[in-house]
């Protein structure tokens, strides 16, 4: 069987549905509707106690979620698409750590300012949350932002796993002060977008 991939629109697998095209991977998309919560019903349950949205389903069975987790896997598992440095390489390094920052502080916080009210007992306190989320993903953007050189990507010339999940997470941050605030973030969002692949799967979340 090819892979399959759990999915929703305007969720972590507009990044999977990214590198699933730019490197023209065969695959079956499942949408699960988290407007019918159809994410905390038993049979996703089962797949994933979690909850959480993206999962793949590699061709043999097995399992894998977290965002970063399931790039890092296709990249390696078919690394004719140069999609991630060598294993080993300082570019590699580079590469992972910027995907393990991004995902623990950026896609994290930015949970807190969609579903604030789950981070609080107290129902009063859900408008702080949010407000303490959006300082805190900006920062994280302006600390990558001071990283980057000139690109157009984090590791150099090349669109990486990295690149595309950044891409991913720019759509999910205010547009005005991105374009303000991070000029090098905002180059590599428009580079990116303006590969077919990714354009066309933007347009399937956000079109």
């Amino acid at each position: 069987m090819d892979y399959k991939l759990y999915g929703w629109r305007q969720t972590g697998s507009m990044a999977i549905e990214a590198a699933l095209a730019e490197a023209g991977i065969e695959h079956e998309f499942v949408p699960v509707s988290r407007k019918l919560d159809e994410n905390v019903g038993p049979a996703f349950t089962a797949i994933n106690p979690r909850q959480q949205l993206p999962v793949l389903v590699c061709p043999d069975g097995t399992v894998v979620t977290e965002g970063p987790a399931i790039l890092t896997h296709l990249a390696d598992a078919h690394s004719s698409s140069g999609l991630i440095p060598a294993p080993g390489s300082t570019l590699r390094a580079r590469h992972d750590r910027w995907m393990a920052f991004l995902h623990a502080n950026v896609y994290e916080a930015m949970l807190r300012e969609l579903r604030p009210e789950r981070y609080t007992d107290d129902p009063a306190c859900a408008a702080s949350v949010r407000t303490a989320a959006t300082t805190y993903v900006q920062r994280h953007f302006q600390l990558l932002e001071s990283e980057l050189g000139p690109g157009p990507f984090v590791c150099g010339e090349r669109l990486q796993m990295l690149d595309i999940y950044l891409w991913m997470l720019c759509w999910w941050v205010d547009t005005e002060w991105l374009n303000a605030a991070c000029p090098n973030i905002t180059r590599l969002r428009d580079t990116a977008q303006s590969r077919p692949a990714l354009s066309t799967v933007w347009a399937r979340h956000f079109g």
